[in-house]
């Protein structure tokens, strides 16, 4: 198949006209060519009249363009007319030139002539245009002044028979002198009044004023200065509010952020740009949790009740509601708070039961803690709270070494010196109020009036070191998150206590988890750099 450039099928389109003359004058014979010669010389006067018309049209159309002053714009494109013109005289030339040949070649000279000479007139036209200078910047407005003029009060005469306007005025009105004397000032000064209005309590009549002939306003007032006319003369001034600036913008969008101090002590918005508690799943032994709060949409996974009577109600699950809240509310919804470990998952092992209800207080045994334990040792999270205190028990225990020797790690909250479950257990990680004195081997996090979830969809403040140890237990599930291999918790404790080693007072500062994950992440780079150099 052949190929073809759809500019060459327009040009032989074009020629097809004068084949179809050729092949009609081959017809006729001498006939034609004489035909021809008539149809030649009776068409010859009136393209040169229609062409020399044409050109004479431009050039009366240039001349009253000069007349009128058009711009430089108008004058170039009567340049371009009168070019124009001259193409159009040349292709008369031609076509009186060619009277005599055949009309085919006439034809052709004379369309390929027009055609030429159009493709230059719109070339030039369309450059002209391009050439046009671009439009100047507005000009700012003139500088302003505040012109002040005596001004006696002057009251309309009142009708006769009445009081006068001592009692009964009609108010305060600008005299005509006052008037006058701003008229003349501005006259003198090459001034254009703005606006204007009298002041009672001053006696005076103010005229804001323009500057029109570009003297600097300095200037303006030292001549009004000393001109006795004039009462005051001062530059019009702008003033603005004291309203602070807008703070920084929050990393959340969430309504409550602003009140959870807790996440400030802690550093966690920081500690978000590194982790979020990705990947890590709590089991959360406590009440039980209102699943259906919308700050915990998506986190609570399972819920397991080991009583023997579950009440339904909402409002009896205010402990566990709060702690999950605070471990992993989630972040970014334009609602209520940000947990600490947002983006961790929670399972929840209801072991303890409401003992009244809008009441945080929550009761627990032996038997429903240790299906509880059990059952989450079972699940294989690696992260375990017990926000709860009790005595000594060694079936507990013995559940809580279990894990441990598996590699689960253990937050309880530290109790009285009486309550030995569940950190008197080694290896548990206690967690106290930094508000407090601090129980031996504990870590602290803020513990009073920490702003967390309740049953309903609501919020509410909560206190306590089961606030702490619900704290930790997020601040450990970011590290864990942050973590490339399970972290231990012999691990974890090394972490928080050497991101704690610099403070001025360790022992009652809350933890750092900014700085544990800035330790986290050089232990692993060392460690990778480590395993390459044995290879």
């Amino acid at each position: 198949m052949a190929l073809h450039h759809p500019h060459h099928e327009r040009a032989r389109h074009a020629r097809r006209p004068a084949r179809r003359l050729r092949a009609l004058a081959a017809g006729r014979g001498a006939g034609g060519n004489a035909a021809r010669g008539r149809s030649a010389r009776g068409r010859g006067p009136g393209n040169e009249w229609n062409i020399r018309h044409r050109a004479g049209h431009c050039h009366g159309a240039r001349q009253r363009a000069v007349r009128r002053g058009e711009p430089a714009v108008a004058r170039a494109r009567g340049a371009i007319a009168r070019r124009c013109a001259r193409a159009l005289g040349r292709a008369a030339d031609r076509d009186r030139w060619g009277r005599g040949r055949a009309g085919t070649r006439h034809a052709g000279a004379v369309m390929c002539a027009f055609t030429r000479a159009g493709i230059v007139c719109l070339a030039l036209l369309g450059g002209t245009a391009r050439a046009a200078p671009p439009t100047a910047a507005p000009a700012s407005p003139p500088p302003r002044i505040v012109v002040a003029f005596a001004n006696e009060p002057h009251t309309t005469p009142g009708l006769a028979g009445t009081t006068g306007s001592h009692y009964a005025g009609d108010g305060y009105r600008v005299a005509q002198s006052a008037q006058q004397q701003a008229r003349r000032v501005a006259a003198a000064y090459a001034l254009r009044p703005v606006a204007s209005w009298p002041i009672k309590a001053l006696s005076m009549h103010c005229v804001v004023y323009e500057i029109t002939d570009g003297r600097p306003v300095p200037e303006v007032l030292a001549a009004l200065s000393k001109d006795s006319r004039v009462v005051l003369a001062q530059p019009l001034q702008e003033f603005h509010t004291l309203s602070d600036p807008p703070a920084a913008r929050t990393p959340y969008n969430d309504p409550l952020y602003d009140l959870q101090t807790n996440l400030l002590t802690l550093g966690i918005a920081r500690a978000h740009e590194r982790a979020r508690g990705a990947g890590v799943r709590i089991a959360l032994i406590d009440t039980g949790v209102d699943a259906r709060h919308p700050d915990l949409t998506g986190r609570i996974v399972r819920t397991h009740s080991f009583l023997a009577t579950r009440t339904p109600a909402a409002s009896f699950l205010r402990h566990g509601t709060a702690m999950a809240g605070l471990i992993a509310a989630v972040a970014n919804n334009h609602i209520g708070i940000v947990g600490i470990a947002p983006q961790a998952q929670v399972e929840v092992f209801e072991a303890c039961w409401q003992l009244r209800p809008d009441d945080d207080a929550a009761a627990c045994n032996t038997f429903t803690l240790a299906q509880a334990l059990a059952a989450a040792l079972a699940s294989g999270a690696p992260l375990i709270n017990l926000s709860l205190a009790g005595p000594a028990d060694p079936l507990l225990s013995a559940l809580v070494q279990s894990g441990l020797k598996h590699g689960v790690t253990f937050v309880g909250a530290a109790g009285g010196a009486d309550e030995g479950f569940p950190t008197a257990i080694p290896g548990v990680i206690g967690a106290s109020g930094n508000e407090q004195a601090l129980p031996p081997g504990a870590f602290t996090a803020p513990a009073e009036h920490v702003l967390t979830l309740r049953p309903g969809a609501q919020y509410d403040f909560e206190s306590g070191t089961s606030v702490a140890a619900a704290e930790l237990t997020g601040v450990i599930a970011l590290l864990m998150s942050a973590s490339s291999a399970r972290l231990a918790t012999d691990t974890i404790v090394s972490l928080l206590r050497e991101a704690a080693a610099g403070a001025v007072s360790a022992a009652a500062d809350p933890v750092d988890v900014t700085a544990a994950l800035a330790r986290l992440d050089a232990h692993q780079h060392r460690g990778a750099v480590a395993v390459r150099a044995g290879h």
